[in-house]
Formats: C-alpha cells, sequence, structure tokens
C-alpha cells in the first residue's frame, strides 16, 4: 500500500531531520542467551545495524532495546496453546497480604528539555505475581495519608514488560512511572507537599529496595493473539505507553510463539509534548525497522509540531484522525484498538469515529457498541 509506504517514509525522514544519532556503543541488546554463543550470522547483523536517530533518552541494559537472540525460544511462561487466555490470573497479590519486591533498576527515560521526569522502574518479584502483557500491578507506597490517618491505598501501574521480564527470566517486571510534581501558578516553584506520593517514592527508589506489590489485575488490555494476522492499533498519551510497549516486545523484541507467528500489523500511535519527551523510541525504531511490514509509527508532539488540520497543537486525537478512514477501515474488518494514557484524548476519538459514520450513513451508537460486543475496544484510561 503507497499509503503505508509514505507514512513511514515521514516518520523515519521527520527523525532524521531533527535528532542526533546515538553512539555506537549503544547498540540493541540481544538477549542475555546470544552472548554465550552467536552465529556469525547475527554478529552481522548486530554490527550492520542502522544507527537509530532519537531524542529522548533510552533505557539501557536488559532494559534496552531488544531483538530475538538467533534460535531464541521463550516460551517456558506459555499457556496451551500460547493464545489460550482462560486461565489469567488476577489479584495473586492482596493489599493485606501484599508480595515484597526488590528494586533491580531505576533509570531516567526522557531528555532534558522534556517537561517532567519519567522513569524506567524494574522490580525482582521472584516468579511469584506471574502476569500477561496488558495487565497492571499495585503498589503501596510506604507512609501514612494524612488525610485519612491510616497507611496509603495501592496506585496501580500498567505493566511495561513482557510476563519474561526485561531480562527475559520470568522473575521481574518493568514500571513506566512519571514522577508527580505540583507547580505553584503564583509562585512557579514546586510545591514539595503536594508531590504525588507514590511516583516520587518509586522513581527515587534505589536498587535493593523493597516495593509491597498488589495484584496482577485487569483483563481488558490483553492481546488476543488466536489470530495470528490480526491488527492491533495502539493509542497512548505519556507513560500510557507501557501495555503497548509490552505488546510490541512480545511481538518483535523477544522469541515467543506469538511473536514467531504474528502476520498482522502493530499501529502505534504516541503523544508526548516533544521529541526528549518520547518513551522507548529507539526500541520502537528497531522494531520500525526490522518489521517494516509489520510496524507503524505515529506520533503527535504536542509542543513542536506540526500543527493539527485546525491550525492548533498535535494532540493525540489529531493524529488518529489524519487516518480517519484507515482507522475505520481496520475496525470493520476486525481490527482491535486500544487506548491507554489521560482519558482527555477518548471525546475527540469518538467524535472522529462518529464523523466518519455519520459519511457512511451509519449509526455510530451501533457501530461503537458493535466493537464492544466483539471485544475489539479495550480501553484503559484516567
Amino acid at each position: 500500500d503507497p499509503r503505508i509506504m509514505a507514512a513511514r517514509v515521514v516518520v523515519l525522514l521527520g527523525f532524521l531531520a531533527s535528532a542526533s544519532a546515538f553512539a555506537p556503543s549503544a547498540m540493541p541488546a540481544f538477549g542475555r542467551s546470544a552472548t554465550a554463543r552467536i552465529s556469525k550470522m547475527g554478529l552481522r547483523m548486530a554490527a550492520t545495524m542502522p544507527k537509530v536517530p532519537y531524542d529522548s533518552v533510552s533505557p539501557t541494559g536488559p532494559s534496552g532495546p531488544t531483538l530475538p537472540a538467533p534460535g531464541e525460544d521463550l516460551s517456558f511462561l506459555e499457556a496451551t496453546p500460547y493464545w489460550d487466555q482462560t486461565n489469567v490470573q488476577v489479584n495473586i497479590a492482596k493489599q493485606k497480604n501484599p508480595l515484597i519486591g526488590k528494586v533491580v533498576s531505576v533509570q531516567r527515560m526522557v531528555g532534558p528539555k522534556a517537561p517532567g521526569d519519567t522513569c524506567n522502574i524494574v522490580i525482582d518479584h521472584r516468579g511469584e505475581l506471574p502476569y500477561w502483557e496488558g495487565q497492571s500491578y499495585g503498589v503501596l507506597p510506604p507512609g501514612i495519608d494524612p488525610k485519612k490517618n491510616k497507611p496509603y491505598g495501592v496506585r496501580l501501574y500498567s505493566i511495561a514488560s513482557t510476563r519474561y521480564g526485561d531480562d527475559k527470566t520470568g522473575k521481574t517486571t518493568t514500571l513506566c512511572v512519571r514522577r508527580a510534581t505540583y507547580t505553584d501558578p503564583a509562585t512557579g516553584k514546586e510545591d514539595p507537599a503536594k508531590k504525588g506520593v507514590c511516583s516520587n517514592y518509586l522513581c527515587d527508589s534505589k536498587p535493593g529496595d523493597e516495593v509491597k506489590l498488589t495484584g496482577p489485575s485487569g483483563k481488558v488490555m490483553l492481546l488476543p493473539e488466536e489470530h495470528p494476522d490480526n491488527t492491533y492499533i495502539m493509542v497512548a498519551t505519556g507513560t500510557g505507553i507501557a501495555p503497548f510497549r509490552s505488546f510490541l516486545r512480545r511481538l518483535f523484541g523477544e522469541g515467543t510463539p506469538a511473536g514467531k507467528n504474528f502476520k498482522g500489523l502493530a499501529w502505534l500511535f504516541l503523544g508526548v509534548a516533544n521529541k526528549d519527551a518520547l518513551l522507548y523510541d529507539e526500541e520502537f525504531q528497531t522494531y520500525l525497522r526490522s518489521y517494516p511490514d509489520k510496524v507503524r509509527l505515529d506520533y503527535a508532539l504536542s509542543r513542536e509540531g506540526p500543527l493539527n488540520k485546525k491550525g492548533g497543537k498535535m494532540y493525540i486525537q489529531d493524529k488518529v484522525e489524519e487516518y480517519a478512514d484507515e482507522v475505520f477501515d481496520a475496525l470493520d474488518k476486525g481490527a482491535h484498538i486500544y487506548f491507554c494514557g489521560l482519558k482527555g484524548m477518548m471525546p475527540g476519538i469518538q467524535d472522529m469515529l462518529e464523523a466518519v459514520c455519520k459519511s457512511k450513513n451509519i449509526s455510530f451508537e451501533e457501530y461503537l457498541e458493535k466493537l464492544k460486543s466483539n471485544g475489539q475496544w479495550h480501553v484503559e484510561v484516567y
């Protein structure tokens, strides 16, 4: 499809025009098993892999960009068959009896011009809190809530790693956390008394620190894998990228049966403030470059442009609207669409689909109900 190819070219040229290439030493990681024994072909591929332009900060080590090692077979946490979700577990650990995990690493993952601070946080759960892509963990921050005079309650975070964890051991999980702060509009200074308790606790944590975990929770965002030619449309704002990073890593970054059998399309829309605020961009660019027929990336950079068709800032709903007919056609053919992030994007998305329905003399209410009843509409917003 020439439109698809044109879109990819526009994305890549945009990054090439505005970003700086990363250092040769920041090569994508190919999995720990590859370091012991890797084929000559694999080495040639690693040596000739093109440099990836980006402005955000990519996580390093096991959390860095990855592709399956030659012959990699990650299947020890799969159902039989791998797409069977019958036994997906929830609430293994509860608030009254949380699992005590330990922080493995905390890495800042945005550039200096990004508004706010976002961290990639890896936590060791020892394999005792298994989860599936699309689920969430709860975190219990320490301390007493002064408003209620009792311990702080659970804060939910979408999981950003696959069930195998970034280190592929099946014993860790990764959270993508933005530090919540409050700036006094009168003084322009941050008010520490109003900062987010749990997000700052996590972003300030150090390797070895204990973390109380609950969950996993949720099934609405699970990835249906029975049909390998599925189209997955993923719409995220900010740290809402977490479940979609786990989807893409499962399909393209690891030697899973889902990835080996996938023949469909994974189309990601991500909305952030600017290029410095892009999350996991280097990883996503690696997938786009390695699987150009299976991956699409479209970013909305609200503070950098380009402007939307009305001359205003480009928000995520505006970016999706640019492809309104294409998105509608994909959904009409059975695509699954996912939303994760700020709930403010939803009215614009629904208005866009309603306009397309109107142009086709279709009832939007009936159309949306059909998507929901078919299990094609997946929403986790806040």
